[in-house]
């Protein structure tokens, strides 16, 4: 058995009917008796490239003994013209976040996979540093143990002010070195201390891996590129995740707008993504 933390991801292939478009990273979040499955919208759909896929394919291991049994598992993403999964907005504008809800029935009786749940998201902002340590763990390139169907893992630290929206938009700053193929992909800081709510999986997940930044002004013959990404503030998972027949359980972006202050998803909602362009 490897390490609960990778268990978390899982690759995700987009298609357009039989075409394959392309490879991304994404994770599992467990809210109650509710699976989904977490990645950047972008990875679903993309109307400035033209990226408009139908279906997504996971590759879910079978044996927690023998992780070199696995199977692909489809997931539609649209039924009867309206999308099936949720994304949000909030002041800033569109969140490059996107959750879809895994029918457990339909999974294999076997399937071995670890989920976050609410209580791996991280409650006092506060006291997360700037420079703190975080782990991207995803499918860089498509890159991954082909063998055993596990994703790697980069290194990363905080990069701009942790719990303030970067030039007013819901995400974070990470100083990593990141591919295309990482879309998606959970960003975790080791849990301090003991958590028996977190179990084996002693992580806390703060962001969603979205893109690389980098300055239009660069010289590309002169200067590197600035090495730093976006990453979502993972919070968002509440609103996205949220049952409507509970809508009195407060997600962290409304505690926090309560309490007045400068916040990652403060005030975001969730949306439906309408039909397929």
């Amino acid at each position: 058995m490897t390490e609960p933390l990778l268990l978390t991801a899982a690759q995700i292939t987009t298609f357009d009917g039989q075409r394959v478009l392309t490879r991304s990273s994404g994770f599992f979040f467990e809210r109650g008796a509710r699976l989904y499955l977490v990645t950047s919208r972008h990875v679903l759909i993309d109307q400035p490239s033209g990226h408009y896929p139908d279906r997504i394919e996971i590759e879910l291991h079978l044996d927690a003994a023998d992780l070199a049994r696995s199977t692909g598992y489809s997931v539609l993403l649209y039924r009867e013209g309206r999308a099936n999964w949720r994304q949000g907005r909030d002041a800033g504008g569109e969140i490059d976040v996107a959750a879809i809800e895994i029918d457990r029935a339909a999974l294999p009786g076997t399937a071995v996979l670890r989920a976050f749940t609410p209580a791996h998201l991280q409650a006092s902002l506060d006291e997360i540093e700037v420079g703190t340590a975080l782990l991207i763990v995803g499918f860089p390139l498509g890159f991954h143990d082909t063998l055993h169907h596990l994703p790697v893992v980069r290194r990363a630290a905080i990069a701009s002010s942790f719990g303030l929206r970067f030039q007013g938009q819901g995400f974070f700053l990470t100083d990593a070195r990141t591919h295309r193929g990482t879309s998606g992909a959970p960003v975790v800081m080791r849990a301090p201390g003991s958590d028996a709510q977190l179990g084996d999986l002693p992580w806390k997940l703060l962001g969603v891996h979205s893109a690389r930044l980098d300055m239009l002004t660069r010289d590309v013959h002169q200067d590197e590129s600035l090495g730093l990404n976006c990453a979502w503030y993972a919070d968002i998972l509440l609103t996205l995740t949220r049952d409507a027949a509970e809508p009195d359980e407060p997600s962290l972006a409304e505690v926090t707008a309560e309490a007045a202050v400068d916040t990652p998803s403060a005030s975001a909602t969730a949306e439906d993504p309408g039909t397929r362009r």
